[in-house]
């Protein structure tokens, strides 16, 4: 925390790393290269606003009104209670959040009320970035001040919101929370939670893995998944991953939870690899994937070996892809699009065909060196079966957009989605919206049952 804080100080008056400048003042321009100690290589010209963040300001006027979104209200999941606890649910079954279209308050919820249940013993999570006047961070508070062991692992290395992160730290310090400050080298990325309860004659521990971050006001904006279970060996992976992270024990052996740097990569191309054998022509394999960058060498190599033995393989990419697609001979089953819309694309989905036997997985990982070979990730499985066809269809869905949708050509070009004549207008964000509306409605519509339970005297 100490070398984070003075890098915090030497960053004001660090050497510069770039410029990003318009089509300004040649004199201007070639002043601030020298001054600076900039190359040509330095120096990126942008024929737009250099910081495109300011047109923030304008949601706040009339004429921002004017330009906005219609407003899209998000709906409390139909499969959580609003005013008891989650544990009996969670004893039975999986339940899946998918935000901005759902509540994140389910999540503050979760936190809340394991902070305030006399039978919870520890809360462990981590925190990558949080926001400003956190409910999370107050619930954590409280529940250590109640006597409750909680572990957070704060990652103090989150680009541009370290100075904040080390304001939390120090919060929770003196709250009574055992604060962990990432590890050395390698950056803390992956999204988890777990409460561990007292039961009956036992302890119950359940969990919370995400593909995004702990933070309520991002969780309006951007679009990410998340899972709550008590699947005893996810829960139990969890154990270790933060025993393992905490310095109390070296790594285990995980059934269900992929951890990067250390497996996941493997089993991500073991994946890929089992889709090639699994392959043929009356029966080609799918892989099916949802992430914001795609920049790994090797995972690439193995996607373009998948190409050729003929499985089917499609990508939705939101930003960077070094992947290039529909190259005979090399790339031609690989198709990539991307959606930019209303809601920023987060969530990291991945589907592998199976031979029939499908497996899904939610992560906090892009496939790019810097999550799989740099950062500690996790990637997790869809086992419940409701969940897994809800991931499954969400999925499906944005490869169905020729609204907002772009395809990536094989000159690296990314080209609009032409929609086909009498085609239907099929926008991938607006279809899940009215589909949790309408599930909304039609909860709300269900009445509910009160039982009364009789008994002989």
């Amino acid at each position: 925390i100490h070398e984070m804080e003075k890098i915090l100080v030497q960053r004001k008056s660090s050497f510069a790393v770039r410029m990003t400048c318009n089509s300004t003042s040649q004199t201007i321009m070639k002043f601030l290269m020298e001054k600076l100690e900039l190359k040509d290589e330095d120096v990126y010209l942008v024929e737009d606003l250099i910081d495109p963040s300011v047109l923030m300001e304008l949601r706040n006027t009339d004429e921002g009104a004017k330009m906005s979104f219609p407003e899209w209200k998000n709906f409390y999941p139909a499969d959580l209670p609003q005013d008891e606890p989650y544990w009996d649910i969670l004893k039975q079954h999986d339940v899946l959040l998918h935000v901005p279209y759902e509540s994140y308050d389910p999540v503050i919820k979760f936190i809340s009320d394991a902070a305030d249940d006399k039978d919870v013993l520890a809360i462990k999570m981590t925190l990558y970035r949080t926001g400003r006047d956190s409910p999370i961070i107050s619930a954590l508070e409280r529940a250590a001040r109640n006597g409750k062991q909680v572990i957070v692992l704060v990652e103090l290395k989150a680009r541009f919101d370290e100075e904040r992160n080390i304001a939390w730290a120090n919060e929770l310090e003196n709250a009574g929370v055992t604060v962990i400050y990432g590890l050395v080298n390698l950056k803390v990325h992956a999204k988890i939670l777990m409460v561990m309860r007292r039961e009956s004659d036992t302890i119950r521990r359940y969990a919370h893995l995400a593909t995004g971050n702990y933070n309520p006001k991002t969780a309006r904006l951007y679009s990410d998944l998340s899972l709550f279970t008590s699947n005893y060996e996810i829960v139990n992976d969890a154990t270790q991953f933060f025993n393992l992270v905490t310095g109390y024990s070296t790594l285990q052996n995980m059934k269900q939870l992929g951890m990067a740097p250390v497996t996941l990569k493997t089993r991500l191309l073991a994946m890929i690899q089992r889709e090639i054998d699994r392959s043929d022509p009356e029966h080609p394999g799918l892989i099916m994937a949802k992430m914001n960058s795609l920049t790994h060498q090797e995972v690439i190599e193995a996607l373009y070996k998948a190409s050729q033995a003929g499985v089917q393989v499609m990508l939705n990419i939101r930003g960077i892809c070094m992947l290039v697609p529909g190259v005979k001979g090399l790339s031609e089953n690989i198709k990539v699009v991307s959606i930019v819309d209303r809601y920023l694309e987060h969530s990291r989905i991945f589907y592998f065909q199976n031979s029939g036997s499908p497996e899904l997985y939610l992560s906090s990982a892009d496939w790019m060196s810097r999550n799989l070979d740099r950062r500690i990730e996790l990637m997790f499985p869809v086992l419940d079966r409701n969940a897994f066809k809800e991931v499954q269809g969400i999925l499906s869905t944005y490869f169905e957009d020729n609204t907002n949708a772009q395809y990536l050509s094989e000159n690296g070009i990314w080209q609009p989605v032409e929609r086909k004549k009498d085609e239907k207008e099929m926008r991938a964000q607006e279809i899940l919206y009215k589909k949790y509306r309408r599930r909304a409605e039609s909860s709300a519509k269900t009445p509910k049952i009160d039982f009364e339970v009789r008994r002989k005297n």
